[in-house]
């Protein structure tokens, strides 16, 4: 056998058989592989999956993340995080390409983790989440305070140990996990909560908030530099510390919160006055004040006597003022007695001048000028009266009965000659309404549908009143109701129809029965 023969004898395998072929031989032998590499092209579908694609120096191989597994991935894909993945290989028969459908994703090492800490701190650092001006000035005296932390272990004890030595006030503590994949979750619900609380609700709001955690590695740091809890942080308006691991451990929360404590406990001791103190403070200002008014009443008492000594005595004052008072006193007789003399002679030298006829001169002067206005008042209305009634009798030789009748003799004429115009006109109007009317009489009496009953015809009804317009929708025994011009018969339909045509002849009334019967026959 040749060669060409045995080419002809192969199997011929259609495009999907071989491609399906190789993924399942892919898959079977690379069911599970665990590959480092760097991530670039990170793509977040909006159907919830991560599509990317992983590279070292001399090679790259897509990679895929199923919306499922995406919650489950220890780090967020970032362009150019190194990483180490589990998963397995697949092809895309589509497009004739081989894929990894990875499961879980780690940051590989600690040097990677830090890459991506400075690249997220450089990009809210640039958004202005750090600037100094965010900064929320902390309360002086918190009658609340809201606590974020594990309410296992140490941290929560010290905590609430401080707090009841420093400060009498209410502690909220808000529990949650502080490592692992859902730390940061609930951390992050926990503030968003307590900024949610408002004034006067059942469950108070806190005054200032402390999220604290005790040192770890950097993995377990790692929750508390989450993009969206450092966002969470700076959209809150009530203070927030942050006292995350121990006083070398730096977090991305660090840089967000108004204040940042290197422990727990120096947390609660930023958050609360000391009450010892406050006391010690407000007595110390109390004696100082108390000292400081002492003074300055020993100071005002001084400088007002001082000031009394510059004045003068009271004795030498009234006695000054009573001998000025008795000067005037004894003066006011004598200026009163030639007061009285003055006004007596000028009241003389008046009352000589004051006379009858002095005040009768202007009465006179009135009286003469009222006649003389009275004389010149009646001449003018004699003037007057004459003069309207030469108007009236002129206008009165104007008016005469046949300038008054003129216009009525107008109105007759007109009136008369409308008159023998309106009665042809009538006549002409009432002739077309006469001849449109018998139009429409004719018209309706073409159209009435029971005129042809008057010349013989009837209409065929069915039972249910419906007019039958062709024999052959007729069946065998149907009832059927005859209309003729006078009344109407029952009649029901027998035997079949005949090959020929019916007679024209219409089907005359007087060949029924006199009676009708409830069924007839029609032939």
């Amino acid at each position: 056998m040749t060669d060409v023969d045995t080419a002809s004898n192969a199997q011929a395998y259609s495009v999907s058989e071989l491609a399906f072929a190789l993924k399942r031989t892919l898959e079977d032998a690379y069911g599970f592989v665990r590959l480092r590499a760097e991530l670039s092209k990170v793509t977040f579908h909006s159907n919830g999956h991560v599509y990317l694609t992983l590279k070292d120096e001399r090679a790259a191989i897509d990679g895929v993340v199923w919306k499922g597994s995406v919650r489950n991935l220890s780090v967020r894909p970032e362009q150019g995080l190194e990483v180490i993945v589990t998963g397995k290989i697949t092809t895309y028969p589509a497009g004739s390409r081989y894929q990894i459908v990875i499961e879980t994703m780690e940051a590989a090492g600690v040097g990677a983790l830090l890459a991506q800490l400075e690249r997220l701190k450089a990009k809210l650092q640039a958004e202005g989440l750090f600037e100094p001006g965010a900064k929320r000035p902390l309360p002086a005296m918190p009658a609340v305070v809201g606590v974020i932390t594990s309410p296992t272990g140490a941290v929560i004890r010290d905590i609430l140990h401080r707090i009841r030595d420093r400060w009498p006030c209410r502690v909220i503590v808000w529990p949650v996990v502080v490592q692992g994949d859902s730390a940061a979750a609930q951390v992050g619900n926990a503030i968003a909560r307590f900024n949610a609380l408002t004034p006067g609700g059942p469950v108070p709001r806190p005054d200032i908030i402390i999220v604290a955690r005790g040192g770890g590695s950097v993995e377990d740091l790692w929750a508390f530099n989450d993009e969206t809890l450092a966002r969470t942080v700076f959209e809150g308006t009530i203070p927030l510390i942050s006292a995350v691991g121990h006083e070398t451990d730096t977090t991305l929360i660090d840089f967000v919160s108004d204040r940042r404590a290197p422990t727990p406990t120096a947390a609660a001791e930023m958050a609360t006055p000391v009450l010892a103190e406050l006391r010690a403070a407000i007595a110390d200002l109390s004696a100082r004040l108390h000292r400081g008014g002492g003074r300055a009443v020993e100071d005002r008492r001084g400088r007002v006597e001082n000031a009394g000594r510059a004045l003068a005595r009271v004795p030498d004052l009234v006695e000054m003022a009573a001998q000025r008072f008795n000067l005037a006193a004894s003066r006011l007789g004598a200026g009163l007695s030639r007061n009285v003399a003055a006004h007596h002679t000028q009241l003389v030298r008046v009352s000589s001048r004051l006379s009858p006829g002095l005040l009768q001169r202007p009465q006179r002067v009135q009286a003469d000028r009222v006649k003389s206005v009275g004389e010149r008042l009646a001449a003018s209305l004699d003037r007057n009266v004459t003069l309207h009634r030469t108007e009236l009798a002129r206008v009165a030789a104007r008016l005469t009965p046949s300038l008054l009748q003129r216009p009525q003799q107008l109105q007759a004429d007109a009136l008369s000659r409308v008159a023998v115009r309106l009665q042809p006109a009538m006549d002409r109007g009432l002739q077309r309404a006469t001849e449109r009317l018998t139009s429409l009489a004719k018209l309706h009496a073409s159209v009435d549908p029971s005129a042809p009953l008057k010349r013989g015809f009837a209409r065929v009804h069915r039972a249910d009143g419906s007019l039958v317009r062709e024999g052959a929708s007729l069946l065998s025994g149907e009832g059927v109701r005859l209309v003729f011009a006078d009344q109407s018969r029952e009649a029901t339909i027998d035997g079949t129809p005949a090959a020929t045509a019916l007679p024209t002849k219409p089907l005359r009334a007087a060949k029924l029965p006199a009676t009708p019967s409830p069924q007839g026959d029609l032939f």
